[in-house]
């Protein structure tokens, strides 16, 4: 970092320079913003895109810059001057603190059923060091504001920069996951995306985050992008077995009560892959370690399912290991040996987002509202569709059917249950 008066300016190879006050620095200097330099922003995506080491640390300050830039922005508009000091203050906190909750290794423990990182900020704001960095700040009640904002409650004006179908988030880790990866899909027109954000007057003198109808070309570049990023990156079919591998090691630990999910929380990438490392079984965390990932018996579209497929794999991990134990033993294989992958994302490419037009008119853009407004609203079903596969990942050579593990895929949770309970699940035999 660069010390330049009462800011310092860290370089970044995204944004370039990135400026931070002398307040915000020591929240960045507290031990929960620090930790998130050891959590990796894409999880085991690294196993696939090798230049996928970038942490949650570096996307934070990033978030952070483009919250200060969208405020010079609607500044620099005029559109600010009905905002008190404190709202103003805690937008770049939230920005910088969004990820504070986050898990090692991404989303997969989310998946794996701990709860959600949004949910976990509050613990992390208890930690004396960010409290006291925070309270440098004097906003009222600052904390509460700030786990309302990352969790998408407040009644901000600006609850919209933080979390919304145009939040930073969003900007943020699509351009600097592209970059990261070496990939041209995530390519978004930031300059632009800033430039027409606006606040739209709502009922009762209430003010939303909107975008200006000059900026809806580069709306369609962002959710494209995310389209683009989720097919290609995210869900890679590899990224998507290592992540199905690690989901499994960790429930399966957390079961055996070799570890806490407390404990978790407040770990980084290397504590946890070091714990499960000294686990009594470690065939999987091993195999992980050296990328030795279980390889695609069956890998099918959701378009190709008859219904699009039920979301209990992707909602309910309980009864998901016990679907994958089910076929394991019917295949004659361990427990664990077979994984069944079905990522589900509806809102991927979805906008709920309040519209001005150049006649100063204000429509919605939604599904049930103005989606014509939008071009890409036409195909957000068809695009997550070419996206979700179906995947199932095994350990050891076998063949797997297709038609009874796409007749898995189209039952409901409870009909899988009852399926379940009474011995009627059968898959072929290898």
């Amino acid at each position: 970092m660069a010390l330049a008066g009462d800011f310092e300016v860290v370089r970044d190879p995204v944004w370039n320079n990135i400026q931070i006050d002398a307040r915000s620095l020591r929240v960045v200097d507290s031990a929960p913003a620090q930790r998130l330099r050891y959590v990796r922003q894409l999880g085991h995506a690294y196993l696939v895109y090798p230049g996928a080491t970038h942490s949650r640390f570096e996307h934070a300050l990033g978030t952070y810059h483009l919250a200060r830039r969208a405020l010079a922005q609607l500044a620099e508009h005029g559109e600010l001057g009905d905002l008190n000091s404190h709202d103003l203050a805690t937008i770049p906190l939230a920005a910088l603190l969004h990820d504070v909750g986050h898990y090692p290794f991404s989303h997969a423990l989310e998946e794996a059923g701990l709860d959600s990182h949004e949910m976990l900020a509050a613990h992390h704001f208890r930690h004396p060091e960010l409290r006291d960095a925070l309270g440098a700040f004097d906003i009222p009640d600052l904390v509460d504001r700030l786990v309302a904002l990352i969790r998408g409650t407040s009644a901000s004006p600006l609850q919209g920069l933080i979390a919304g179908s145009l939040d930073l988030d969003k900007i943020e880790y699509l351009t600097r996951d592209a970059w990261m990866c070496g990939v041209p899909y995530g390519a978004v027109d930031v300059d632009r995306l800033l430039y027409s954000i606006t606040l739209v007057s709502g009922p009762e003198g209430s003010h939303r985050v909107g975008v200006h109808e000059k900026g809806v070309s580069a709306l369609e570049s962002l959710l494209f992008a995310k389209y683009q990023m989720y097919r290609n990156v995210y869900w890679h079919h590899a990224v998507r077995s290592a992540t199905a591998m690690f989901k499994r090691l960790i429930r399966s630990a957390l079961a055996a009560g070799h570890l806490d999910a407390e404990w978790i929380a407040d770990s980084t990438d290397e504590m946890l892959m070091d714990a499960v490392r000294g686990l009594p079984d470690t065939r999987l965390s091993d195999r992980l370690r050296r990328r030795q990932l279980y390889k695609r018996a069956l890998d099918i579209r959701a378009r190709e399912l008859p219904s699009g497929g039920d979301d209990w794999m992707a909602t309910d991990p309980d009864l998901l290991e016990r679907v994958e134990n089910r076929v394991a033993e019917q295949l004659g294989l361990r427990h664990g040996t077979v994984l069944l992958d079905f990522p589900a994302k509806p809102a991927m490419v979805a906008v709920d987002l309040p519209l001005r037009m150049r006649d100063g008119r204000t429509e919605q853009i939604g599904a049930n509202d103005r989606a014509d407004l939008l071009g890409i609203h036409a195909i957000t079903e068809e695009l997550h569709m070419q996206a979700r596969r179906l995947r199932v990942f095994v350990g050891e050579a076998v063949r797997v059917d297709p038609a009874p593990m796409l007749a898995l895929v189209e039952r409901s949770a409870l009909q899988m249950r009852a399926d379940l309970d009474a011995g009627t699940l059968f898959v072929s035999a290898r």
